[in-house]
């Protein structure tokens, strides 16, 4: 069902400086800032050979990245996103085997405009995963 690591996702208290720590101290090449309203973030994509990091940084008072940092107020590890060829069936599959996808169970849009789902972190070791279809 997996396919490749999309991304990591870093929540961030202040995306500007966590952009100036990525960029200058460690030389990566580093997206423009996305806000997705959708999701409640503001999101920069760090490019990597073999994968991406996601810093997210919260969009608004209900986003849902606020509560993350209210618990973590350094930031740190959000999610991991897997990809996936079909989201419908992995869904699917993950529902039967009972593990809880979050939300309505309905893909939305992510931050590359492809569909992706969360699944619950207590059912994955205490890791958020998201899955994007691609």
């Amino acid at each position: 069902m997996l396919d490749r690591l999309n991304h990591v996702a870093i929540a961030v208290p202040d995306l500007n400086a966590a952009v100036a720590l990525y960029a200058g101290t460690l030389g990566a090449i580093v997206s423009e800032p996305m806000p997705l309203a959708e999701h409640g973030v503001t999101v920069v994509f760090i490019e990597l050979p073999n994968t991406k990091i996601e810093l997210l940084e919260p969009l608004g008072d209900a986003s849902p990245i606020a509560g993350f940092l209210e618990k973590h107020p350094s930031g740190g590890i959000h999610h991991i996103c897997y990809e996936v060829a079909d989201i419908l069936q992995a869904r699917d599959k993950l529902r039967a085997d009972g593990m809880r996808v979050l939300g309505d169970g309905e893909p939305r849009t992510g931050a590359h405009g492809k569909p992706v789902l969360f699944l619950h972190p207590k059912d994955f070791q205490g890791t958020l995963i998201e899955l994007e279809q691609v």
